[in-house]
């Protein structure tokens, strides 16, 4: 189990949707957040990497940057793009010459839930992904493929298929729903939008928008919508599933899990599954600040530092 983190740090939690920054040291904590990047298997993701952690940081102050003990990072993507990653956190430390690490933010987010214990943490956000660690330290994940080739059950699946069933209701080739109306309202028109959801930088952040709108609907009773959800969370408790044990602790966090009754149905059904639900500890910035100034966690094995 880990200590509490000592001060002099920066923790990132630089994810899809959202990148956020805590700064510990001996003036006390600041934190800022504002928007993320597609994940280090993009191209130009180092540009967009900097583009989205720098700014935030000059906020704070460089000059609080350049005390401190050591910077933490978790970060989409680093898995399928070590060597941007590498080349990143690589950057950060001739910028502000101090000592980087930069590891995957779903093995932040675990460091985090269990403290540098064992257990599986679930990531139900834009993207879906599982990932355990077992009491030798050996890890292993499930999903977290990306939008193409899985993140099942994720806020960007739910979005999607939400917007697909609208679309099906809207050509007479699925059941009437309430979704149709949500998803003109999104472009306007139906036809406008393919244009809508694809013309930006990230389209599955583009798809996860809706996925609030899905859940609203299936709690107000829309059968379509309903179905989705409960799709959805058959496709995370699975994932979990096929990597967790029976009887392991499972946390899970994310965007589309902060929907009280989304993360109600989810935990019965892994509880139905004979996982046990496990409250984090902390969050994944807890986790990025203990990778910063710990090297004797059974993670570093998985972490790049420079």
């Amino acid at each position: 189990m880990t200590t509490p983190v000592a001060p002099s740090s920066l923790s990132v939690d630089l994810g899809k949707t959202q990148c956020r920054i805590r700064v510990d040291d001996e003036n006390g904590r600041v934190e800022r957040h504002g928007p993320g990047f597609p994940g280090f298997a993009a191209a130009s993701s180092v540009e967009l990497a900097l583009a989205a952690v720098v700014p935030l940081v000059e906020t704070v102050g460089l000059d609080r940057v350049f005390a401190l003990g050591g910077i933490g990072i978790g970060a989409a993507g680093v898995d399928s793009g070590p060597a941007n990653a590498r080349e990143f956190a690589l950057q950060l430390r001739q910028s502000w010459h101090v000592g980087v690490v930069v590891a995957s933010d779903v093995l932040t987010a675990h460091l985090g839930a269990f403290a540098g214990g064992a257990g599986t943490v679930l990531i139900a956000g834009t993207g879906a992904v599982a990932y355990r660690i077992d009491d030798g330290g050996e890890a292993r994940r499930s999903d977290g493929w990306g939008p193409w080739l899985g993140d099942e059950g994720s806020g960007r699946w739910i979005g999607q298929a939400g917007l697909i069933r609208a679309l099906r209701s809207a050509d007479g080739r699925g059941p009437a729903t309430t979704l149709e109306q949500d998803a003109r309202d999104v472009s306007g028109e139906l036809g406008a939008l393919p244009r809508v959801l694809t013309g930006g930088d990230d389209v599955a952040r583009s798809l996860a928008s809706f996925a609030p709108t899905v859940l609203r609907r299936a709690a107000e009773g829309d059968d379509i919508a309903s179905a989705v959800v409960a799709e959805a969370i058959g496709h995370l408790a699975a994932t979990t599933a096929s990597i967790a044990e029976p009887g392991d602790a499972v946390s899970v966090i994310g965007g589309v899990a902060d929907d009280p009754g989304f993360r109600r149905r989810l935990l019965d059904e892994l509880t139905r599954l004979r996982l046990t639900p496990h409250r984090p500890a902390g969050t994944p910035l807890d986790g990025a600040a203990t990778l910063a100034v710990r090297r004797d966690l059974p993670h570093e094995r998985y972490a790049i530092r420079v």
